[in-house]
């Protein structure tokens, strides 16, 4: 099928800054979406035109309805980089589109900042929470975020500033490209400019003696989420990142999340990476939201229910943890769900449960660890090493169909 949607990036220049090309498929369209200012760019005529309605997905969803019409659909630099052009090829075959980029605005802030893109920290505030920028703040990153609106440049110097990177320096470049632009610079400690709705806020951060900042590498403290205790403790939560390999778009399923340490230092660990945590109780899916919230990565999927039966119909994923509930019929479900390479690792701390190891280990092998665990506490006027509970850890790595591979290589059938 011929492209019917049209998809054109547009800056600031409005329509004098497209090319020949563009212009004409505007020209021809019959039915043209955009945003409010996209739109007062046309010259006034007859066709039919239409603004983003809220929330978004009303107008995604009823695109189809015009398949057979010439659709063209104004977007702001390139739609493909955090912009509209994403969200509609998640409906539209790529066949039926045709997608002309402008330039974004991290292209253009980069080249008023000289700033090379590839050594630059990207980030999207526009309808997300603050905390995302947790996973990018850390001593002399450089940060390219599309703000919401105009408070956003207060909001994180607040929040550069209460974990110690105060003297981080802030522009905000607004109406790039266009005859309205302008850039205000300040540093995060004392920021009170104002800036326009429409802009893109540079950061490059500066670290002060009192910072705090999370590196994306398993075994984040103890104390950087909330929980009630029972958790997966840093040492032997390393200790699981490192076995189930997270990749860039890898998914996770954590069976028995508590609190959802985990899940969220898997998603931490790899762009994109994405997880899907399973807990029965209210109170702890309500601390993995709020650690997922904080530690930068909302879209943490937080499911109510007990293994194996609430697993049905999840999608496959790259990687499962079972750190809570190990039960026979749970690791056979995640052997089967698992992709090929995929891993599973799962943690023990009752000999009952020690012994679902033990017998998995015998029929199907993958590696059998015991993981002990002692800290330094005083003693009196001394110190002394206080053992914290032994886990035993199962690792098991799914080869291609009919067999199974260990982490050393060797081969063992199914």
């Amino acid at each position: 099928m011929k492209p019917w949607l049209f998809v054109i990036g547009i800056g600031e220049d409005g329509l004098a800054g497209l090319s020949a090309a563009a212009q004409r498929l505007i020209d021809d369209a019959e039915i043209l979406i955009g945003g409010e200012r996209h739109l007062a760019m046309l010259p006034e005529d007859d066709r039919e035109k239409l603004s983003w309605p809220s929330p978004l997905s009303e107008l995604v969803s009823r695109l189809t309805e015009y398949r057979g019409q010439r659709v063209v659909v104004l977007a702001s630099g390139d739609p493909m980089h955090f912009g509209i052009g994403a969200t509609l090829a998640r409906s539209i075959p790529p066949e039926e589109m045709l997608i002309v980029p402008g330039l974004s605005a991290f292209a253009l802030a980069a080249s008023r900042l000289a700033w090379p893109l590839e050594r630059v920290e990207m980030v999207t505030l526009h309808g997300r929470p603050i905390g995302r920028l947790a996973l990018s703040v850390y001593p002399g990153a450089k940060i390219l975020i599309l703000s919401h609106d105009g408070t956003t440049p207060a909001a994180v110097a607040a929040y550069l500033t209460a974990r110690g990177f105060g003297d981080s320096r802030m522009v905000a470049l607004a109406h790039m490209g266009g005859p309205k632009e302008t850039g205000i610079k300040g540093r995060a400690r004392d920021w009170s400019a104002e800036t326009a709705d429409f802009h893109t806020l540079a950061v490059e951060c500066v670290v002060g003696p009192d910072a705090r900042f999370l590196p994306r590498s398993g075994g984040l403290p103890d104390d950087a989420f909330t929980h009630d205790g029972k958790m997966t403790k840093r040492e032997v939560r390393a200790a699981a990142i490192a076995r189930l390999a997270p990749f860039p778009g890898a998914l996770l399923w954590d069976i028995g999340a508590g609190a959802g340490s985990v899940a969220i230092e898997f998603m931490r660990a790899a762009h994109h990476a994405r997880a899907i945590a399973l807990e029965p109780r209210l109170e702890r899916r309500a601390m993995a939201a709020k650690n997922a919230l904080d530690l930068g990565v909302p879209e943490l999927d937080i499911r109510e229910g007990e293994a194996p039966e609430a697993l049905a119909d999840w999608p496959a994923p790259d990687a499962v943890f079972v750190g809570g509930g190990v039960r026979p019929e749970t690791l056979a479900l995640a052997r089967r769900a698992l992709k090929p390479g995929g891993r599973l690792v799962v943690h023990a701390v009752t000999l009952e449960s020690e012994a679902v190891l033990l017998a998995e280990h015998q029929s199907s092998g993958g590696e059998l660890t015991r993981l002990a665990v002692s800290h330094a506490e005083a003693i009196g006027p001394y110190h002394g090493w206080r053992p914290a509970m032994p886990v035993t850890q199962w690792a098991w790595v799914k080869g291609s169909i009919g067999e199974t591979r260990m982490d050393d290589g060797g081969l063992l059938p199914v």
